[in-house]
């Protein structure tokens, strides 16, 4: 049974920085693509970013408003993905909530959805 829990959230100013981390069980961690989604208030969840299963050969896909601000990263001997966030901006605001897909790479970089099920997630909130 995959399990993930998210957390690092807060709440910080324009400009600052976050470090958000999800720990998962019940799965084999490496087998796995690693993904954040984030669901603003009255929005749609959305895709922030992915990386591949692979890590002698890793992929990483971000969407664009947040590269070159977010990196993901992954620990599989912990058995964690982490999401490292600067820059922060008031529109980076949400819950953020960590997926795990065993869908190919680029079958799962071609759509970036997820219909569930979702972990409890981590919210951010970035004041102006």
């Amino acid at each position: 049974q995959v399990q993930v829990v998210e957390s690092g959230g807060g709440l910080v100013q324009a400009g600052g920085s976050l470090r958000l981390s999800c720990a998962a069980s019940g799965f084999t961690f490496s087998n796995y693509i690693m993904a954040w989604f984030r669901q603003a208030p009255g929005k749609e969840p959305e895709f922030v970013a992915a990386i591949s299963r692979n890590i002698q050969n890793i992929n990483t896909h971000y969407l664009d408003s947040v590269k070159g601000r977010f990196t993901i990263s992954r620990d599989n001997a912990k058995n964690t993905v982490y999401l490292q966030m600067n820059s922060l901006e008031p529109e980076d605001t949400a819950v953020y909530y960590c997926v795990a897909s065993a869908r190919p790479w680029t079958s799962f970089i071609a759509t970036k959805t997820w219909d569930g099920p979702w972990g409890q997630g981590t919210q951010v909130t970035v004041s102006s």
